[in-house]
């Protein structure tokens, strides 16, 4: 029976631990951090989750499914917050009734860490940060001094991976790595619950659109709101640029005037809470020797605009299951097999996310956007099955992102096509009246 070593135990790395425990592995999980079960969650770094359905399937296959969503709060479409006018709302599809669910990372960790810790041959090691890994041997070295051994290494330790880095150190030349942050950061903000009661719809992702900054609020189960702020890190209506409590109060008035008798701690969390780094992180190989890999955001992180970066780190860890199935649990051959079938779609799902933060923070207030929706939601109607938007893609199937994106790209062909021929149509009609 081979050891496997996870190194992480967020959400890719306890997932990772309940897949490969029930495998029958030895699995260590060594954590740089305390449990968060017991020393809660850092303030204001949670990012509510939109887990939809490739998540869902993750869970699903090992009967964790039902346990994980019962906290969590189904959310079936956008609440536009406009500046000026009424807010609309924008179902995410054709039907009305597909949802994603709003969960706390914090909450859905601790979920994932009770349930490895409940498999048999699976053991997590808190306040063990990882500063040395020798790729041929297997060995790790910690903070501490000490250190462990096992047969195959996977990181699963998030953006700032250090099992990427020491890869990387090991690998020299042959390894590359690309971080590309954007020019934006992120800032949470709560929302408590009203006498009681929310206070706002919780069947909805709401946004406040501003086009170069939004807000968006996700509702909770204690029936708050977790708020976050997505804003320039510099130049006019920045993070930079407003920080005092009176520039924080006028900013708002001006710009989130709906928000302000909302967030009574508006001042002491904007003041207190941390500014978040939105960045993508690119790197090749995924893995080296057949027995160091890495998985989730530890290889690929991705800006959170459309909800995918939990989905995506689960769908890594069903595809390892898979290639061990299929290779006899030879880990040599599962290892690049795994990353050859993710890489494509970890690419098209990147660069999906940065396309989604230009739609919502500068398009979903633009009649003509809508607009363009209904149009969209007219042609899945008329055509089941045959066309289906790019948010029911993503978000309500297990579509390979790299198959999302060119299903998509043919639907447009032909949706641009037809609209072209209507208008040619309408235009020979309107010749012919003349004539006449």
């Amino acid at each position: 029976m081979k050891h496997v070593a996870i190194v992480g135990s967020g959400l890719a790395g306890s997932l990772l631990a309940c897949y490969l425990g029930r495998r029958g592995y030895r699995v260590d999980v060594y954590e740089r951090r305390s449990d968060p079960r017991v020393a809660g969650a850092e303030r204001g770094r949670s990012i509510n989750l939109a887990l939809s359905e490739r998540g869902i399937d993750a869970l699903r296959r090992i009967g964790l499914d039902e346990e994980v969503l019962r906290d969590a709060l189904p959310m079936r479409g956008r609440m536009v917050h406009p500046l000026h006018g009424e807010t609309n709302f924008q179902p995410y599809s054709v039907s009305g009734d597909r949802a994603i669910n709003s969960i706390g990372r914090g909450a859905l960790n601790d979920a994932l860490l009770d349930a490895a810790s409940a498999t048999k041959g699976v053991t997590i090691h808190f306040d063990h940060p990882l500063t040395s890994l020798d790729p041929e041997t297997g060995t790790l070295g910690f903070a501490d001094g000490s250190q462990a051994k096992a047969d195959v290494v996977l990181g699963a330790d998030g953006a700032g991976s250090a099992t990427r880095g020491l890869m990387m150190a090991y690998a020299g030349d042959s390894f590359t790595e690309t971080v590309s942050f954007l020019d934006y950061g992120y800032k949470e903000l709560t929302i408590p619950a009203r006498d009681g009661e929310f206070a706002l719809d919780p069947g909805a992702l709401h946004i406040w659109p501003r086009g170069t900054s939004m807000m968006i609020a996700l509702p909770n189960p204690d029936r708050s709101f977790t708020g976050t702020l997505f804003w320039p890190n510099s130049g006019a209506g920045s993070f930079a640029s407003i920080g005092s409590p009176a520039a924080v109060e006028r900013h708002f008035r001006e710009q989130y005037p709906d928000l302000l008798e909302l967030i009574p701690n508006l001042v002491d969390d904007y003041r207190h809470n941390p500014v978040g780094l939105l960045g993508t992180v690119k790197c090749a190989p995924w893995q080296i020797l057949g027995r160091v890999a890495l998985i989730g955001d530890a290889a690929h992180a991705i800006v959170p605009f459309y909800g995918q970066g939990a989905n995506a780190a689960f769908e890594d860890v069903v595809e390892l299951d898979r290639c061990l199935d299929a290779t006899g649990d030879d880990w040599a051959e599962a290892l690049p097999r795994y990353e050859l079938g993710r890489r494509e779609n970890s690419e098209a799902i990147a660069e999906m996310a940065l396309a989604n933060f230009v739609e919502m923070r500068d398009k979903v207030a633009d009649p003509l956007f809508k607009l363009g929706k209904n149009v969209e939601h007219t042609l899945e109607r008329l055509l089941p099955g045959k066309y289906v938007s790019r948010y029911e893609l993503v978000s309500f199937s297990t579509t390979p992102y790299a198959e999302v994106r060119r299903r998509v790209k043919r639907q447009h062909q032909v949706a641009g096509a037809v609209a072209g021929t209507l208008v040619a149509l309408a235009a020979a009609a309107i010749a012919r009246r003349v004539v006449r």
